[in-house]
C-alpha cells in the first residue's frame, strides 16, 4: 500500500473513531457528566457526517491504490463516480472475491453504502434537529464500520 494510501485509511479511521466516540457521548448519562454536557445535547448529526467522512476517506485511499486520483472541483461526486464506475467494471467484486472467497459481499452493496451516507449527510446534518437523528446515526456507524472493514482489506 503506498503512503497516500495508507494516511487516507488514517484518516478514514480516525472519523470512525470520532463518530463513535460521539455516539457515545450523546447515549450515555456518565460520559455526559464527566464531559460536562447537558441531557439535551446530541450529537447525531456530526455521527453522521464523520460517518460519511470514513466512508469517503476510504474509498479514497482504494482509489489512490490504484493510481486513480479525484480532485476539488466536486471531489465527493468524482470519488463516488470513479468507485462506482470500478464497480461497473467487475474490478471491485473481483477483488472482493479474492479475500473473501466464502462471503457474500456485493460491490453494489458497498456503493450503495457510498450513496446513501452522502444522500444521509446533506439531510441529516442541515435539516433535521440531532435529536432525531439517533436511528439513522446509528445505521452510519455500522455502515461505516462495514465499508471501512473492507476497503481496508481492499488496501492491504
Amino acid at each position: 500500500m503506498n503512503s497516500r494510501s495508507k494516511l487516507y485509511l488514517e484518516r478514514a479511521e480516525n472519523e470512525l473513531n470520532l463518530g463513535t466516540i460521539l455516539f457515545q457521548l450523546s447515549e450515555d448519562n456518565c460520559l455526559q457528566k464527566q464531559f460536562q454536557v447537558s441531557k439535551l445535547d446530541t450529537y447525531y448529526s456530526a455521527v453522521i457526517s464523520h460517518s460519511y467522512y470514513s466512508i469517503f476517506y476510504a474509498t479514497k485511499a482504494h482509489l489512490t491504490k490504484k493510481n486513480i486520483k479525484t480532485n476539488a472541483p466536486e471531489e465527493h461526486r468524482k470519488t463516488y463516480e470513479q468507485f462506482k464506475l470500478l464497480v461497473e467494471t467487475g474490478v471491485i467484486d473481483l477483488e472482493l472475491l479474492k479475500i473473501y472467497q466464502n462471503a457474500m459481499i456485493k460491490a453494489d452493496y458497498l456503493v450503495g453504502i457510498l450513496s446513501y451516507e452522502k444522500s444521509k449527510r446533506g439531510r441529516f446534518t442541515y435539516k433535521t434537529l440531532p435529536q432525531a437523528n439517533q436511528e439513522p446515526a446509528s445505521n452510519s456507524l455500522k455502515n461505516a464500520t462495514s465499508f471501512f472493514k473492507h476497503m481496508t482489506n481492499l488496501c492491504s
